[in-house]
């Protein structure tokens, strides 16, 4: 440097005083104008870009506990759903027991009254085949008495006489002894067996 400034001639490296005051102002006019006006532009961006960010951050915890409530809701619904459809369903099947129990009873009283009138038309069948019978056999007592003792029974009171006491001895021996098949013959006169 010194070969320079003996010389005379100016430092290039060193600026001229007046390029560095003009530059000082200059600086201090851009960094006034940056401060001023720049700086509040930009850390306004910057704070609604935070606010921004936050508030999404503060909007998307805001869904996330909303969707962990509804899915919770939803949960419980499902389980409500759930326990109603089971009730439904226990509820179904009692109600189809009772409906089955039902027809089983009536189809019980039915069978039983259809018994009971079947019973009733083979009692009354019965009677009606005794009665037949009894006149039948009250005939044929008759004349068959008649031909074994030698007398005539065509009186009325007789006959009838001789013919109960015949159906009542039939009957005596009908319950108290089965049918055997022996063989042997029994003959039954109004005055007793022979």
């Amino acid at each position: 440097m010194n070969l320079f400034a003996a010389e005379g001639e100016p430092n290039p490296l060193l600026p001229p005083v007046g390029e560095i005051i003009v530059g000082l102002i200059t600086f201090a006019i851009l960094a006034f104008v940056v401060i001023k006006f720049v700086f509040p532009i930009i850390e306004k961006t910057f704070q609604e870009r935070r606010n921004a960010i936050e508030g999404g951050i503060e909007r998307a915890e805001a869904a996330q506990a909303e969707a962990k409530a509804a899915l919770e809701q939803y949960r419980a619904q499902l389980a409500e759903a759930r326990t109603e459809a089971a009730q439904i369903r226990d509820a179904a099947r009692a109600e189809g027991q009772q409906i089955l129990e039902e027809l089983r009873t009536q189809a019980q009283e039915e069978s039983a009254r259809i018994v009971a009138r079947g019973e009733e038309q083979l009692a009354a069948s019965r009677q009606q085949v005794v009665n037949e019978l009894r006149g039948q056999i009250g005939s044929l007592a008759v004349t068959l008495a008649g031909r074994v003792v030698g007398e005539s029974l065509e009186d009325d009171a007789r006959r009838r006489g001789t013919v109960d006491r015949f159906m009542d001895e039939l009957d005596a021996m009908s319950s108290s002894t089965p049918a055997t098949g022996t063989g042997g013959s029994t003959v039954y006169t109004p005055e007793g067996n022979r």
